[in-house]
């Protein structure tokens, strides 16, 4: 009996989650859209962090899996999840689609409740080379003598017309030179 090669080998979905792949930065559209469907449960974990912009440090909220969402569901419900909007199909191999166990699902959801938080590190330390990113002094090269308590500002010590100047600025206007 020849099965059609385009039509995917589905596993006992009540043993575990099948790896649904996204079109690009559509993970949130496409969990959206297939929770709407009666009979499909989704899982799609989040992470949230910092990131160095113009504007400053801003937070940002993304996938922790780029790309990819889990979903339980029927047999029938193969063909409504893999035409949901921001759904690019089901992850197959050999024409077999992939599973995740329940237990790994479930140790996801218990450390992402809500989106996983990576903690913003100091990223530098005293006698570390940096760079003012902006402001006033925005180009300067400067080297940090003292990081102040809360990690929130450091003291810098800067070359200005051969004067050694010693300030203190916020460190995410600091850009750390390698």
């Amino acid at each position: 009996m020849n099965q059609d090669p385009h039509t995917p080998i589905l596993p006992d979905t009540q043993t575990g989650w099948l790896c649904v792949r996204t079109q690009p930065k559509r993970e949130h559209i496409a969990a959206g859209q297939l929770e709407l469907l009666e009979g499909v449960e989704v899982f799609a974990p989040r992470i949230r962090f910092t990131r160095r912009t113009p504007r400053g440090k801003v937070w940002f909220e993304e996938a922790l899996f780029p790309g990819y969402v889990f979903a339980r569901f029927d047999l029938p419900m193969f063909l409504a999840v893999s035409s949901a909007v921001g759904v690019r199909g089901l992850v197959r191999f050999a024409g077999e689609c992939a599973t995740v166990p329940d237990s790994m699902i479930e140790v996801l959801r218990t450390d992402s409740q809500e989106p996983i938080v990576i903690p913003d590190e100091p990223f530098i330390k005293e006698g570390d080379a940096a760079v003012v990113a902006e402001g006033a002094l925005m180009g300067l090269q400067a080297v940090i003598t003292q990081v102040m308590p809360g990690g929130e500002r450091v003291k810098i010590l800067l070359d200005m017309m051969g004067t050694a100047i010693e300030a203190e600025v916020p460190v995410d206007t600091l850009e750390k030179v390698a």
